[in-house]
Parts: C-alpha cells; sequence; structure tokens
C-alpha cells in the first residue's frame, strides 16, 4: 500500500478530493493531513475520511517536529494541495523526489512568493491571456521552480472576472490532481 500524506492551508477542497479519490483505494491510501491552520476547513474534510490531521506551526515546520512525524509515517509521496508556507528544505532533502506541488497557472509564469490562489487569476486577468491551466510540479528550495510533472491548459478567452478563471482552474484541479498523484504512484 503505498501512503500519501497532504499538506494544506485553507479550504482544502483539493485535499478533500484526493482522499475522496483514493479512499476506496487498495493500492494508495492517505495517512496524514497536515496543517499550518488550526481553522483550516481542511481538517473538518479529513474527519469525513477517518484520516488523522497533524497541526504545526511556523517553528514546528523549520524544527524537527514536523519531519520527525512524517518519518513515523513514511510516506510514499508527500503532496502540497493548496499549502502556503515555504516547504523547508530539510523536508524536501529527508523525501527527495517525493514533494509534489499543484500550482493555479501554467508555469512558470505566474509564479513564485505571493502567487496562489485569488492573486494568480487576477493577474491572469489582468495580463488579457487567453489561457491559463495547472502546473503540479516536483518542490525545490524556490517557490513553484521545481520540474514539471503535468500541465493543462484551459481557454479563458470569454472569462470577465478572476472568479470566472478560478472556477475553470478548479474544475481542472479536480479533474487531473488525482490522476496525476496516481500515476505518479504507479511509475
Amino acid at each position: 500500500m503505498k501512503k500519501i500524506v497532504l499538506f494544506a492551508s485553507g479550504n482544502g477542497s483539493n485535499a478533500e478530493n484526493i482522499m475522496a479519490y483514493f479512499d476506496t483505494s487498495n493500492a494508495v491510501s492517505v495517512v496524514g493531513v497536515f496543517s499550518n491552520n488550526s481553522e483550516a476547513k481542511v481538517i473538518e474534510r479529513s474527519k469525513k475520511f477517518k484520516v488523522p490531521t497533524f497541526v504545526f506551526n511556523k517553528k514546528e515546520l523549520s524544527d524537527d517536529t514536523v519531519l520527525n512525524q512524517l518519518k513515523q509515517l513514511q510516506p510514499d509521496l508527500i503532496v502540497l494541495a493548496g499549502f502556503l508556507l515555504k516547504f523547508p528544505i530539510h523536508i524536501i532533502n529527508e523525501f527527495p523526489n517525493k514533494v509534489i506541488n499543484i500550482h493555479p497557472a501554467f508555469l512558470p509564469n505566474y509564479g513564485g512568493k505571493g502567487m496562489y490562489g485569488m492573486h494568480v487569476h487576477q493577474a491572469v486577468l489582468e495580463n488579457k491571456e487567453k489561457e491559463t491551466g495547472i502546473t503540479v510540479h516536483y518542490v525545490n528550495e524556490h517557490f513553484d521552480e521545481g520540474e514539471f510533472i503535468f500541465q493543462t491548459n484551459v481557454n479563458i478567452e470569454n472569462c470577465t472576472s478572476a472568479e470566472e478563471i478560478a472556477k475553470k482552474i478548479h474544475e481542472l484541479e479536480m479533474e487531473h490532481f488525482p490522476k496525476v498523484i496516481e500515476r505518479f504512484l504507479e511509475s
């Protein structure tokens, strides 16, 4: 059985989608949800799937507290699904090529520090892009600069607001992210 750990900071719709996708799997199990936000909706969402949650602060992320919890779980993959803090290099080094993230744009455009959620969609709108997309990538020591694993795009020529763009991106994430994770774990 392959084990996934999810990291999320907020709403947790991607995390919930991943938990639902693998809920009845005989090959993959979500063994933990980690969040830096004790008020995050992802904590409630994980209870539906009886997935244990771990809440931590920035200090615990940067020292060995979170790393030690991860070592106990021995995940085959760590998935950042709406996790807003910079992921520490000491954890990335402990789990080489096993930490991935989803970004709500077609990287390398609209990535980097501060580029998440509606900030990305607003920038895409303001630049009058005709299409945008999602990127699943490895996590390294820089925001959104890890090697790409998967990209897909969507036409947004008719979108007149960042919210409309966000809806299209959310649909792409729901459709593709669990399947990308599944293929990753099969390889």
